[in-house]
């Protein structure tokens, strides 16, 4: 006799248990229950729906009843509800629109009852212009309200999954759009520095986010709706979204004999069995077992809830499988950022008061050299003994990939170790030899292996100024455009020879840009004696711990920009569809963050002056893949051909290109006309040369400040002659004019490569003979280690995209950097001047004192 099986609910859970079933057992009787009109659907696909990124609903509905049943012979029954269950005479009580009410019996039974919003009880919480998203309906409701004419706002509260993605779609689709959130965060499996990357998004693109705040009423007024905040703040809008999490539907159980966690889940184990003879349960409504520390939880993700139900199935027929636990593996895409997450964050680790070690990383989605490569923030969690507890990730391309591939060493209890040991798939446009999943394994590894010690944002409020020194080793430029308070600056290749300035009784907390300096830094320090901490993460870190989202004063949508996507929204046209109307502006313009400056150091024109700037550049410039100071360097050397009023278009991948060139363009007086931020992360800025005249106030003053430099080099050593350079090509590249003054060991330096045939005294042969010929003969200041030193430092930048010596020195000869050859140290030394690289001046020390007179600032390396 066949076994009789009921499912109650579809979706995930339901619907791959009844197909798994009857690939098991031809024979069995199987019946699903669903209470609405869909029994299988894309539920995470319906903010994109909404938002117009799917167009077509039907690509929504991944099963449909007849299909179930011609392709698995199943009995499929909607709009049928199952209102309780009998599991002594193994009946369950059915409300069917059609066949009205009545009992059917089982031989098993698969509860897949999911999970419903929380609906609070609120004042005015009955309006209909609340709308909560759960299912098809539901999505065609709001769909409704959306294209609707007079709509134009939104508000979601929740700061989940659900209202972010759907933040960003009602924001896609033409709404402005408020997002609150009761806490001090969006995406709960983030730890907060993490999410702020995402905030940050969702602030740029409009969205309104106020947090730690907590919704207290609603009224409606007129044709909108009133939300109350504890905060005293009123928002007004045509709709309101509620996101603030779901509940496990299960009340029809409540008196069924099933045993319940805390929370209302049902509990089951390994074998999806519940504590009832021949009833199982899978899905959202579940608890389950936390794969990382053991102990119980609920996740309602699609993921779990199809494995789950294929298990059940599994356990039905008698296969013994079990399911293992859930790690919370999720990823979300806010705008053009994703962001991703796999086991345990910091929180939960805190909470349950287990030991646990945190780094961070910032490597490149793919080999910086090859086009379009954009930075991913990762965060990796590990215990003492190494085992990998969680892993976060958020960037513009590639996170998903490294999340999985830690994902699958989290299932398999791996270490840090086995993340340096990953062979992972390599080619220029989709990685880099050394993956960042292998990068994130190499700087934990260093952690546990007393390499280094590393402090987090939050340990500067506790840090102790009297008996620590917080050093910044970037370079100059890079501390003048933002550093932490309270830091000095002595850049990483100055820092052998800068050691008597930091007091050996004193902890060194150093950081860089992203740790890697710092970890340099801190390995240079702690083998002179120096008790030294580095930031891991860097400074790119820091500001990610410091975020907090703009406040708007005002929330009026741009109403061009508004139809458009409501038209797209309404009518279906594919994402990307020209509707411009002759104006020449897209929707697509929709996904990206554009600011409209007129910026310079005198003036500033705001987004809405009614001076108009032509954006039609006459010199294109791409910077992508270079870093600090790279893309600024490139862009002083296309300005410089340029007429005065002509502009410039960069295209740059740097991160924090976006910054800089505010600065750079106000220090070399040109004019930012306007900066991007596109949805592949590519930062793209538009400048004019010069100021123009009519955007200087009238009456207004010039400061009157030196625009030289001046630089002593006296050392041959590699690693100060490649600081040298990188000052040289950054002063340069602000609009200084520079002069190196080279002297002693440091014309080994500019010396030529190749042997020049000239004549020499018996001395001068002799110096010839054992001093460096040329830059590539360098070696390093201390860590030479027989030439290896020089040769590693060099394949580092050659990896980290940094130029070499000899390139910049080309480039600070491009940019008119003037070179001068001490007259007196050549003669002592047996140089002459036809061994010096081309373009290299002849002075004594009456020449160079003559410039330092005239500059601002004087360095002696």
């Amino acid at each position: 006799m066949s076994k009789k099986v009921l499912i109650v609910g579809g979706v995930a859970g339901g619907a791959s248990a009844a197909a798994r079933l009857r690939r098991l057992d031809e024979e069995a009787h199987i019946v699903m229950f669903e209470r609405d009109p869909y029994i299988s659907f894309a539920n995470c696909g319906l903010p994109y729906y909404i938002g117009g990124s799917i167009q077509d609903r039907s690509k929504l509905l991944v099963q449909t009843p007849e299909a179930m049943h011609k392709r698995f012979n199943i009995d499929v029954r909607i709009e049928s509800e199952v209102v309780s269950i009998d599991p002594v005479n193994k009946k369950v009580r059915v409300e069917s629109k059609e066949r009205g009410s009545y009992e059917e019996s089982y031989d098993a039974l698969i509860l897949s009852p999911g999970a419903k919003p929380i609906r609070p009880n609120l004042p005015g919480i009955e309006s209909s212009k609340i709308h909560m998203l759960r299912n098809i309906p539901d999505t065609d409701k709001i769909k409704t309200k959306v294209a609707a004419e007079g709509t134009r706002s939104a508000v979601v509260i929740g700061g989940g999954f659900i209202g972010v993605e759907m933040a960003e779609n009602l924001r896609e689709a033409g709404l402005e759009v408020s997002l609150i959130e009761a806490g001090p965060q969006i995406l709960a499996p983030f730890d907060t520095e993490m999410s702020s990357i995402l905030a940050k998004e969702l602030d740029e693109h409009g969205v309104n986010l106020i947090f730690s705040d907590m919704v207290q009423g609603f009224a409606e007024v007129g044709e909108q709706i009133e939300v109350q905040l504890a905060s005293g703040t009123v928002l007004q809008s045509d709709m309101v979204l509620l996101a603030i999490g779901v509940s496990p539907d299960t009340s029809f159980l409540k008196d069924s004999g099933l045993e319940f966690g805390p929370r209302g889940h049902i509990l089951v184990n390994e074998r999806m069995e519940t504590n009832l003879d021949q009833v199982y349960a899978v899905g959202d409504a579940v608890e389950v077992v936390d794969f990382v520390n053991g102990t119980k939880t609920a996740i309602p993700l699609a993921g779990p809830a199809n494995k789950q139900g294929r298990i059940a199935a599994d356990n039905v027929s008698g296969l013994g499988t079990t399911y293992k636990g859930s790690q919370g593996t999720s990823i979300i895409k806010v705008f053009g950022v994703t962001g991703a997450s796999t086991g345990n964050n910091e929180k939960t680790l805190q909470r349950l008061g287990l030991p646990y070690h945190v780094i961070y990383v910032h490597p490149s989605s793919h080999a910086t050299y090859y086009p379009g490569a954009t930075p991913i923030s990762m965060k990796l969690i590990f215990d003492p003994k190494g085992t990998v507890l969680g892993a976060q990730a958020v960037g513009y391309s590639g996170v998903d990939k490294r999340i999985d591939d830690i994902a699958t060493v989290i299932r398999f209890r791996g270490t840090v170790t086995d993340l340096t040991e990953l062979e992972l798939s390599y080619a220029p446009p989709y990685s880099s030899a050394k993956d960042p999943v292998n990068m994130a394994g190499f700087a934990a590894e260093n952690i546990l292996k007393g390499m280094t010690t590393v402090f987090v944002p939050k340990d500067l409020e506790g840090r102790d100024n009297n008996n620590t020194i917080l050093v910044d080793v970037r370079s100059e430029i890079e501390h003048a455009n933002g550093h932490i308070e309270g830091s000095i600056n002595i850049p990483v290749d100055d820092l052998r020879g800068r050691l008597a300035e930091l007091d050996p009784s004193k902890e060194i907390w150093v950081y860089c840009q992203v740790g890697l300096r710092g970890y340099t830094a801190s390995r240079i320090l702690q083998q002179k004696g120096f008790r030294v901490k580095n930031l891991t993460g860097g400074y790119k870190t820091y500001q990610m711990s410091n975020y907090s989202p703009k406040k708007k004063d005002s929330l009026t949508p741009n109403a061009g920009i508004s139809a458009a996507r409501k038209e797209i929204a309404a009518t279906g046209a594919p994402a990307g569809t020209d509707t411009s109307n002759g104006t020449g502006t897209s929707t697509a313009a929709a996904n990206t963050n554009t600011t409209a400056f007129a910026s310079n150091s005198s003036a500033s024109v705001s987004a809405t002056s009614n001076q108009e700037w032509n954006l039609t550049p006459d010199s294109v410039l791409d910077a992508c893949g270079l870093c600090c100071p790279g893309p600024l360097i490139q862009v002083k050397m296309s300005m410089d051909p340029l007429l005065d009023g002509q502009v410039l278009k960069v295209t740059a991948s740097d991160p924090g290109f976006y910054e800089d060139i505010k600065a750079w363009a106000r220090m070399s007086k040109h004019t930012l006309l306007q900066l991007t931020k596109l949805p592949t992360g590519m930062i793209e800025a538009y400048l004019r040369k010069g100021i123009p005249a009519d955007s200087i106030p009238t009456g207004a003053q010039p400061v009157q400040t030196s625009n030289a430099s001046t630089m002593v080099v006296f050392s041959g050593d590699l690693d100060k002659a490649i600081a040298s350079f990188i000052i040289a090509n950054g002063a340069a590249s602000s609009g200084k004019k520079v002069t190196m003054f080279f002297t002693f060991w440091g014309l080994n330096i500019i010396r030529k490569d190749e042997k020049v045939p000239v004549n020499k005294n018996f001395i001068g042969k002799m110096f010839g003979a054992m001093m460096p010929r040329g830059s590539r003969k360098l070696t390093l200041s201390n860590m030479n280690m027989m030439g290896m030193g020089s040769k590693m430092i060099r394949s580092v930048m050659k990896n980290n995209n940094v130029s070499s010596l000899e390139e910049l020195i080309q480039m600070a000869v491009d940019q008119g950097v003037e070179i001068v050859a001490c007259q007196m140290s050549m003669d002592l030394m047996g140089i002459t001047r036809e061994e010096l690289i081309d373009g290299v001046g002849i002075g004594g020390v009456g020449y160079y004192l003559g410039q330092a007179d005239q500059s601002s600032h004087n360095l002696f390396i």
